[in-house]
């Protein structure tokens, strides 16, 4: 059986894949977060996805400007900091009030890669809430069996909080499928996040953040 299930959605908008998600989305009556880039809302088509996810119900989080190098592994805090102020900026009204902010795993590990001592102090003076996950199937490396990878994790976990990709990978032709299977496996999706992943809460930190803040200068040097 599977329990709760948190939608969020990375690294878009991407024209053609996002309006599908949302037409899935909308078919399910299920409200997701998607987790942007700030230089793709930067742009008019860009901008309009966003803003179209966001008048049909879904939240808004900042996935960081570049999305280049995992934000603790930039040598430069100052640079990793940028990433997120840049994005929020960006984001405008689209933000959500609890300032969403999903950091780069560098292919979904949860580790130091995610964060360091700078991020974390920003993330704190501006009320940001971290978003991290516990189910990531790698839907952009098997676009066609990532489903069954996905279902698996999601029996292990009362709720799981689960990244996929806004990306033209051809994976998000099979959300429908996911969706339809997790629910009949006694599935509830919700928009609200799993507590275990949300370590830091409206600028509170409210969970162990330690495993996630690396030393960019010592890995520089």
């Amino acid at each position: 059986m599977i329990g709760t299930i948190t939608l969020t959605f990375d690294n878009g908008p991407t024209e053609a894949v996002t309006q599908h998600v949302l037409a899935t989305l909308a078919r399910h009556h299920i409200a997701a977060t998607f987790c942007v880039l700030g230089h793709k809302i930067a742009s008019r088509e860009g901008r309009a996805l966003a803003e179209r996810a966001h008048a049909e119900g879904h939240w808004i989080a900042n996935h960081s400007w570049s999305h280049r190098t995992p934000l603790g592994l930039m040598a430069d805090p100052a640079e990793a900091v940028s990433e997120i102020a840049d994005t929020q900026r960006e984001l405008g009204a689209l933000a959500h009030p609890d300032r969403l902010f999903r950091p780069f795993g560098g292919g979904g590990h949860l580790d130091q890669r995610l964060l360091q001592p700078a991020v974390v102090d920003h993330l704190l003076a501006g009320g940001f809430t971290l978003l991290l996950w516990n189910a990531i199937p790698r839907d952009w490396a098997d676009p066609d069996g990532w489903v069954q990878t996905a279902l698996g994790q999601c029996r292990a976990h009362d709720h799981t909080q689960i990244v996929l990709h806004d990306l033209p990978t051809g994976a998000m032709a099979h959300l429908d499928r996911f969706i339809t299977l997790a629910k009949a496996e006694g599935a509830r999706f919700t928009q609200e996040f799993a507590p275990d992943c949300t370590p830091i809460v409206r600028g509170r930190v409210v969970g162990d953040i330690a495993p996630y803040i690396g030393a960019p200068a010592a890995l520089a040097g």
